[in-house]
């Protein structure tokens, strides 16, 4: 049977979103589709309204931090049934059956199906999509602030455990904003002592009630040489070309440089700036399936949730401007 879904679309590149209705086909074997509670609002979402990365395919109904209750299952559909609450992200399938699948790293697999890539998403009232991908949310967890988890929050766990971050470490993140403010509560919750680099020293009081240890002045380099040599862990979550030097100094020997900001320009590494204490410069996308339910977790465990902002899903235009003109604090959440 076909399944009728009402959501907001971008008819062409830079569109407003306007309301749009569409048909879903006979639900597939391993299928699962999802009645939508809540949907975050990422800058991803903004780019692929744009066709920043010429990905998009009009009409575009974008969305990806979805959470919701599972309303109809494929016949081949395992551990999950009609009735569950899950959570839907960036990635709404993968082949599972490549390496990177088989290794426990759908989320590298070279066929993986994204979300709102040739499909449809979650600004509407029912999204699809394969069943691993379908994350079962914890019993406790507040589902009106969990849908950015899973996209934001995943995206800035990831690289703690790709690092072997350790609770002993001095550790750096680069731009508090919607991803930044996530990895300094994740940071401080992980046992770590905190450095928040920041360009806005205006927000140092409501930055160090995240977790930060201490706020840095990213524009003043006497902040910068003061801490040189001192951290671990650097997490990049700006899409801005910045001095990287700069922050490749404050780390110590063995240091690294971890970047998860979308940054559209190639980066100007120094290679002496990295051979002479062998530093490292790494990226990474999401996480895996496994690693998405480990986060959630581990967010219930400490009460780890973004800061959000909630506008209802007729809203979405004046939710999108919000985040637009840089006013968000720090995700929005659209409720369906």
């Amino acid at each position: 049977m076909m399944r009728t879904v009402k959501g907001y679309a971008a008819l062409k590149p830079g569109a407003t979103l306007v309301s749009h209705t569409y048909e879903l086909p006979e639900i597939a074997a391993d299928q699962v589709d999802i009645k939508v509670h809540y949907c975050g609002i990422c800058h991803s979402d903004l780019s692929m309204i744009h066709n920043d990365w010429g990905t998009s395919e009009y009409p575009l109904v974008p969305g990806h931090e979805i959470v919701g209750e599972i309303v109809s299952v494929g016949k081949e559909v395992k551990s999950l049934k009609v009735g569950d609450k899950v959570g839907l992200g960036w990635f709404s399938g993968s082949c599972m059956h490549c390496q990177q699948c088989m290794d426990g790293s759908q989320h590298l697999c070279q066929t993986a199906q994204q979300t709102i890539v040739g499909r449809h998403g979650g600004f509407a009232d029912y999204v699809r999509g394969h069943w691993s991908w379908a994350i079962p949310l914890p019993k406790d967890i507040d589902m009106a602030k969990a849908g950015p988890l899973l996209c934001g929050g995943i995206t800035v766990f990831n690289p703690i455990i790709l690092a072997g971050v350790k609770p002993t470490d001095r550790v750096g993140v680069i731009g508090i904003g919607g991803l930044g403010h996530m990895a300094l509560k994740f940071l401080k919750a992980w046992g770590c002592e905190v450095f928040a680099f920041t360009s806005h020293p205006e927000k140092k009081e409501q930055i160090l009630n995240m977790g930060a240890t201490k706020v840095i002045d990213s524009t003043n380099p006497d902040e910068l040489k003061d801490i040189q040599g001192r951290l671990n862990f650097i997490l990049n979550t700006t899409n801005v070309t910045l001095d990287w030097n700069s922050f490749l100094k404050t780390l110590a020997p063995k240091g690294r440089l971890h970047n998860v900001g979308a940054v559209l320009e190639p980066l100007a590494i120094p290679a002496f700036s990295l051979i002479g204490g062998e530093k490292s410069v790494a990226g990474s996308p999401l996480g895996s399936i496994a690693l998405t339910r480990t986060m959630l977790d581990f967010c219930v465990r400490h009460d780890i949730y973004p800061t959000v902002e909630e506008f209802n899903m007729d809203e979405v235009n004046k939710a999108i401007k919000h985040l637009e003109d840089g006013k968000a604090r720090y995700r929005i959440v659209l409720k369906a």
